[in-house]
């Protein structure tokens, strides 16, 4: 690998995480010397990128530093392909259009000898026309509700078929091969639920917005699951240590978890 090639990389290397990056694992993951990668780094340093940190600690990139227009790499093309792809059958319509405006952009900033891997690509997703649930609801304002903080009002078809009404604060989305299940705090059971969007049959965005952080609802969501899988996998004569708020199952594509 060229100097200037891993130097890229390892700047991407920084971007990708939020949090310090020790230059151990920076050096496996680019397959160079510790020593390497501590001259790469004051190289960069020296150019004006602004990483921050030390031996022994840690190395971050600062927030807002971006790189001029790169190169894609024929693997980072067909990544994007693949996505695209895979998102353009699973997602709902509004996504799925996004999808192929992301797959077009692309395109138009590639050289020519690169753009047949995107437009021309090899690697596909499956699809599945027959027995894809069909969402009764507009899935794009769960997703519009998910990026402002907004409650939302819902009506919600348990597997059995009873329904109920919810208000519901959305921190994710999670999309599985035939369905998509929204990861929300429910007001009426006071715990996370999971939601099938096929099974909500009707949907208010509300303006009020709910009084919570959206990045701390989502810690203490994956902070339960955490513990609701090490007591699902702790030998049925061991006393559970979490409590009945803390087990709330993983979402299963086939079933409703909201109840």
């Amino acid at each position: 690998m060229q100097r200037a090639e891993r130097l890229l990389d390892l700047i991407q290397g920084l971007r990708r995480r939020r949090r310090p990056v020790t230059a151990d694992t920076l050096a496996a993951e680019l397959d160079v010397s510790v020593r390497t990668i501590y001259r790469d780094i004051g190289a960069l340093m020296r150019q004006g990128v602004p990483v921050r940190g030390e031996a022994g600690i840690g190395y971050v990139l600062d927030a807002g530093f971006d790189l001029p227009p790169l190169m894609l790499s024929p693997d980072e093309i067909e990544a994007v392909l693949v996505g695209m792809r895979w998102l353009g059958e699973r997602a709902d319509p509004v996504l799925a259009r996004a999808a192929e405006d992301v797959v077009s952009k692309v395109a138009a900033v590639l050289p020519p000898h690169l753009r047949p891997i995107l437009l021309d690509g090899a690697l596909f997703a499956p699809a599945y026309r027959c027995d894809q649930p069909v969402d009764q609801i507009d899935a794009a304002g769960i997703r519009a509700a998910i990026r402002q903080g907004r409650k939302l009002a819902i009506r919600y078809r348990d597997e059995a078929g009873q329904e109920t009404d919810r208000m519901i604060w959305p921190i994710g989305m999670t999309f599985y091969e035939r369905v998509r299940i929204v990861i929300a705090w429910c007001e009426l059971r006071q715990a996370f639920r999971h939601f099938r969007t096929d099974r909500i049959t009707d949907l208010i965005l509300r303006e009020e917005r709910y009084p919570a952080r959206r990045a701390d609802l989502f810690r203490r969501w994956e902070k339960e699951e955490e513990e609701a899988a090490r007591a699902r996998s702790c030998p049925i004569d061991q006393p559970r240590t979490t409590s009945p708020a803390a087990s709330v199952a993983l979402p299963e594509a086939t079933s409703a978890s909201a109840r």
